[in-house]
């Protein structure tokens, strides 16, 4: 049983404020501050110098990478603990963006061990609602946000860097817009961006390592152009061009679709209007629960807590079952 038997942990989100950062998190995250230009909201993070710290319950105020080392494998899993340690894997963010963030790639551990880093990165979105009365923000509907990801041509690296010196990168990128609902997985060597008006959830690996490939010649407060990793990024860049990089699942009322199942993550959705029993008897690894839609509350192991939209949870490892009640869309991720 896990040390002081707590089984829901919630942590106090770290917020950042970026020059593109808009005003729809505060909101959804039903939090009561004034920030302006809030860009990502950090849910759980392991990340170096940036941990995120337990709410809630008897290890409130505890770093999640010190909580990771004390509770172990009773926490992540064994097997996850004794491949990973104390680094907690996973990075929960959700991102609101007011301009066109800069295109980039991440490399994949090879190529970043080679720079040194330790690991490479991998990650997902999930695209969230533009819900005027959930988020009090007035969206403009004649313009529905785009994000890249992919290539839709084919180009060697002497033609990407090329595109990338006289301003015709994005030509070559598939976009699509981003309607709520929309799943897009990003593997490490995808080049990818998040445009203007796009609001996500990212899961990805616990790495802060990326390359900027074009950041559409803006400047910095101090005027100058913001520093591009072109050479780094040609050697990260899969040039595969595939026909569609979007997820296609099939939503399931009162019952979970599978998104993506990697060795990095697995994740799913689940959209309920009546209660449901999630279990985890056979899983050896901890589970994160984020609401994306609704409100309910869950119960483990006889400890129960509120789940509403803008809620991240982590569950132990230890965890047999999770009971879900209410009207709630959640996503599910655990490694």
């Amino acid at each position: 049983m896990l040390k002081d038997c707590q089984m829901i942990f919630k942590f106090e989100p770290l917020l950042k404020q970026t020059l593109w950062g808009g005003d729809r998190i505060i909101p959804f995250k039903h939090l009561d501050l004034q920030m302006e230009r809030v860009g990502e909201s950090w849910e759980i993070s392991g990340v170096k110098d940036q941990e995120t710290i337990v709410a809630n319950g008897p290890h409130k105020g505890k770093r999640l990478n010190q909580l990771v080392s004390e509770l172990k494998g009773q926490l992540v899993g064994e097997e996850n603990y004794q491949r990973l340690g104390n680094e907690f894997p996973l990075l929960i963010k959700f991102i609101d963006a007011c301009q066109d963030l800069s295109i980039q790639v991440h490399p994949n551990d090879e190529v970043a061990r080679r720079h040194g880093k330790p690991h490479g990165k991998t990650e997902m979105w999930y695209c969230l609602g533009l819900d005027d009365k959930k988020t009090g923000r007035q969206e403009n509907r004649e313009r529905i946000p785009l994000l890249y990801n992919g290539l839709k041509q084919e180009m060697t690296p002497e033609e990407y860097k090329s595109m990338v010196a006289n301003d015709t990168i994005t030509d070559a990128l598939a976009s699509y817009e981003a309607y709520e609902g929309e799943v897009f997985y990003i593997p490490a060597g995808r080049i990818h961006a998040i445009g203007a008006g796009c609001f996500v959830l990212e899961i990805q690996q616990t790495s802060d390592v990326t390359y900027r490939i074009y950041d559409y010649k803006r400047k910095d407060k101090n005027g100058n152009y913001r520093e591009l990793h072109t050479h780094q990024a040609s050697e990260s860049i899969d040039f595969t061009v595939r026909d569609n990089y979007r997820i296609d699942y099939t939503p399931e009322k009162n019952g979970g679709s599978p998104l993506i199942n990697t060795p990095d993550f697995t994740t799913a959705i689940y959209d309920l209007q009546e209660p449901m029993t999630l279990d985890y008897s056979d899983l050896d690894s901890f589970i994160i629960l984020i609401a994306v839609k609704g409100e309910g509350k869950l119960n483990c192991d006889g400890e129960e807590s509120s789940f509403r939209m803008g809620d991240t949870v982590l569950i132990p490892a230890t965890a047999k079952e999770v009971k879900v009640e209410g009207e709630v869309k959640f996503i599910e991720t655990f490694v």
